[in-house]
C-alpha cells in the first residue's frame, strides 16, 4: 500500500485507535548495524550530527525506510552505548516507527566456544545480524548505521522483500543493493568493500571481502583479500555496502555456520565474520540465491573523520533541493 510519509508521521502521533486502517507497525523490518566502535573515525559516529538541524545520517536512513514502507527498526548496538543511543536516536523516532534493540556481545557464542583472552571486540557484521535472531521474525533489510544509501535503495529492497502479489519469495532468496566502487571510496584512507560478480540475470555469483582499498599515486585502485593477496580493482566494480535483504531463514543458517567459522579460524583474537563471507558460502553450497539490485541513488559515508565535511555538504545540498525538510522530524 502506498502511504504518504507526512500523513503517516501525523498518524503516528494519534495513538492506535485513531491510526488509519492498513498501517502495519510490526513488519517489514529494517535492521541497523550500529555496534561498531568507530575506531578509524575516532568516536561514536552513528550519533554524530551531519544534517543542518543536527540530524545524523541514521535519521535520514530511517526517514527513507519509512517512506519505502518499513514499519519497524531494530538497532544492533553495544550494550554500553544503549543510553546514549536511545537518547540521541531512538527517542526521536519512536513515535513514528516501532523501535527495538539487540545487543552485540563478544561472548554471544555457540556452546563449546570461549572468548580468547586477548579479544577486544565482537565478531563482525555476520555476528551482528546473528545478534538480532530473537527480535526479528519477518523479512528484513540490513544496513550500516553510518552509511547514506539513498531513497531508491530502500524502495527497491522493500519491493524485493514484499512483492505485491504473494508475500515473500523463496525464503532462501536474498538481495544485495550494489554500488559502483568509484562512488564509495574515501579520500582519507582505506575502506573495506564486498567486491561482487553476477550472472546476466543479475544473480550474485561471488562476493569477496576486500580490505584497505585505496587509490594509489598512479591512479590504481588496490586492496587486499582476506588471505592477504593484493587485488587490483576496476572503478566500475560492483560492490556491497552492506545493504542486504533476508528472510528469517538467515538466522538458522547463521546459527549452523557460526561454529564452523570459529573452528576454521587461525587467529580467534582478531578474526571477523563478515556478511559477504556467509552469503558467499551459502551461494556455493546452494543454500541461498541472491538478487543483485543496482541503484543510481546517492551513497556516502564517514569511514574516517575527515570524510565528515563532504557528507555535511552532500546532505545540505539534498535539503536545499527539497529532498528532505529541515528539521527532519518536525511535525
Amino acid at each position: 500500500m502506498e502511504v504518504d510519509l507526512v500523513e503517516f508521521l501525523v498518524a503516528c502521533s494519534l495513538g492506535p485507535a485513531l491510526k488509519p486502517a492498513g498501517f502495519v507497525m510490526e513488519t517489514p523490518t529494517l535492521l541497523v548495524l550500529a555496534a561498531g566502535m568507530g575506531s578509524r573515525y575516532g568516536g561514536l559516529k552513528q550519533i554524530d550530527p551531519m544534517g543542518p538541524s543536527g540530524e545524523t545520517i541514521l535519521d535520514y536512513s530511517i526517514w527513507d525506510a519509512i517512506e519505502a514502507g518499513f514499519r519497524k527498526v531494530v538497532f544492533v548496538i553495544r550494550e554500553e552505548f544503549e543510553r546514549d543511543f536511545r537518547e540521541a536516536v531512538g527517542s526521536r523516532i519512536s513515535g513514528c516507527i516501532e523501535v527495538d534493540y539487540a545487543f552485540q556481545s563478544i561472548d554471544d557464542l555457540p556452546a563449546g566456544f570461549d572468548v580468547p583472552p586477548a579479544r577486544e571486540k565482537p565478531w563482525g557484521t555476520a555476528h551482528a545480524v546473528y545478534s538480532a535472531r530473537k527480535v526479528i521474525s519477518s523479512p528484513f533489510a540490513v544496513i550500516n548505521a553510518d552509511d547514506f544509501y539513498g531513497r531508491d535503495a530502500y524502495k527497491q529492497s522493500y519491493d524485493f522483500l514484499f512483492p505485491d502479489s504473494a508475500g515473500f519469495r523463496d525464503p532462501s532468496s536474498c538481495c544485495l543493493v550494489a554500488y559502483s566502487l568509484i562512488n564509495t571510496l574515501s579520500d582519507h584512507g582505506g575502506v573495506n568493500r564486498g567486491i561482487t560478480s553476477q550472472t546476466v540475470d543479475q544473480h550474485l555469483e561471488v562476493v569477496e571481502e576486500v580490505t584497505g582499498i585505496v587509490r594509489n599515486e598512479v591512479g590504481e585502485i588496490k586492496g587486499f583479500a582476506l588471505d592477504g593477496t593484493e587485488r587490483v580493482l576496476r572503478e566500475d566494480a560492483s560492490v556491497s555496502m552492506n545493504f542486504w535483504g533476508f528472510s528469517p531463514l538467515i538466522f538458522a543458517q547463521l546459527e549452523s555456520q557460526f561454529p564452523q567459522f570459529l573452528s576454521s579460524c587461525d587467529n580467534l583474537t582478531t578474526a571477523e565474520w563478515h556478511i559477504p563471507a556467509i552469503v558467499d558460502l551459502l551461494l556455493k553450497t546452494g543454500e541461498a540465491s541472491c538478487q543483485v539490485i543496482t541503484t543510481d541513488g546517492n551513497w556516502f559515508g564517514v569511514t574516517h573523520r575527515e570524510d565528515k565535511p563532504k557528507v555535511i555538504k552532500a546532505i545540505g545540498s539534498l535539503v536545499t533541493q527539497g529532498s528532505y525538510r529541515s528539521p527532519l522530524w518536525e511535525e
